[in-house]
């Protein structure tokens, strides 16, 4: 049977009031910004370079001008080059509600067009990121009249004590695995001990398995489905290695200073304390396009302009949060399509 399209005046009546939702917690949010002091900024959606995450996928098109000749560009997957820019220039607290494209990405909780509230706080550490994050979320039940965050049958209360807990200590509660052991202070990885580790408690591994593409499935099939149940969780201290855009943590290289914040068992948010060294962050991102072509076989451009700009840039911290899967978990709405006014067709 044919599904009723979403512009059905009767299946639009019955979506209209998480719609509304949607736009009473987006006000609430914005509200609360402004009144800490953030600048609302319009970052442009084209890119000479989508981002340079190796498992991230761009919708790429081209500009023509007025010469006749066309030039690649993308849609953005974050628009935290141009925002990182902007702090370069001087702005010290900046927020964005952008619409972002992420492509090989569709499902319950993804849409290949969805949109990312990000903000950022020149010289102040990224732990005040939490506290932002843990405010937000009590605010978007409050515009949504739900006293908590509700999906997939598990609930999270925004209004109890947040927990916190380092990914080496969600790996060891969760898995059985130590996984600092598995990392170099070089922020380098032995993928053979994560591998014996995994295999042992009783998780699959392909013999083409890299450490990172084992440390995703240990995260994705043993811990993550225990954070944010009950209560929020802020996973923190990434592996190095899995952090390109993070500082090191000043007591052990082998972390960074990336958070991800957990409701219901999904991912809400994404935090950092900011790379500013441009040498570093280029190193970083050949090697993450290394691995794209490897595996994806394309690479992307880097953005030499950000690159340059990160020598002016503040020591920062910022942070991604998806606003769509936010009012989800806010008004119980199983499917990402639910809470978009108009669905990606």
């Amino acid at each position: 049977m044919t599904e009723t399209p979403w512009w059905s005046p009767d299946r639009h009546a019955d979506r209209r009031p998480v719609l509304l939702a949607r736009n009473r917690i987006q006000a609430a949010i914005r509200g609360w910004l402004a009144a800490g002091g953030f600048a609302e900024v319009d970052p442009p959606a084209l890119a000479v370079s989508p981002g340079n995450e190796a498992h991230l996928h761009a919708f790429e098109t081209r500009t023509i001008g007025n010469d006749g000749v066309a030039r690649r560009m993308y849609l953005h997957t974050s628009p935290e080059f141009a925002m990182k820019k902007l702090l370069a220039a001087g702005e010290t607290r900046i927020a964005a509600f952008a619409h972002v494209w992420r492509n090989r990405e569709r499902g319950p909780r993804h849409s290949p067009e969805f949109t990312m509230l990000e903000w950022y706080r020149a010289n102040e550490d990224y732990a005040v990121l939490m506290d932002d994050v843990a405010a937000m979320l009590r605010l978007a039940c409050e515009a949504a009249g739900s006293p908590v965050l509700r999906h997939a049958g598990a609930e999270c209360d925004p209004f109890q004590p947040v927990e916190r807990l380092s990914v080496a200590g969600a790996f060891a509660a969760h898995a059985g695995i130590d996984l600092l052991a598995t990392l170099h202070p070089d922020g380098g990885t032995d993928r053979g001990g994560l591998a014996a580790q995994a295999t042992a408690a009783g998780i699959r591994i392909a013999p083409d398995d890299t450490w990172s593409d084992i440390f995703s499935r240990v995260l994705v099939e043993r811990v993550e489905p225990h954070l944010g149940v009950g209560r929020v969780t802020i996973l923190d201290r990434y592996p190095a290695a899995e952090a390109a855009l993070a500082r090191a943590c000043p007591d052990d290289p082998r972390e960074a200073e990336r958070f991800e914040v957990y409701a219901c068992g999904v991912e809400l948010a994404n935090g950092f304390g900011e790379l500013t060294d441009p040498d570093e962050q280029r190193r970083r991102f050949e090697a993450e396009m290394d691995e794209k072509q490897r595996v994806h076989g394309e690479r992307y451009p880097l953005d030499e302009d950000f690159l340059a700009a990160l020598a002016f840039m503040p020591p920062a911290s910022g942070i991604a949060l998806g606003f769509d899967r936010l009012v989800m978990l806010a008004t119980a709405a199983p499917r990402i399509d639910d809470v978009l006014w108009v669905p990606v067709a």
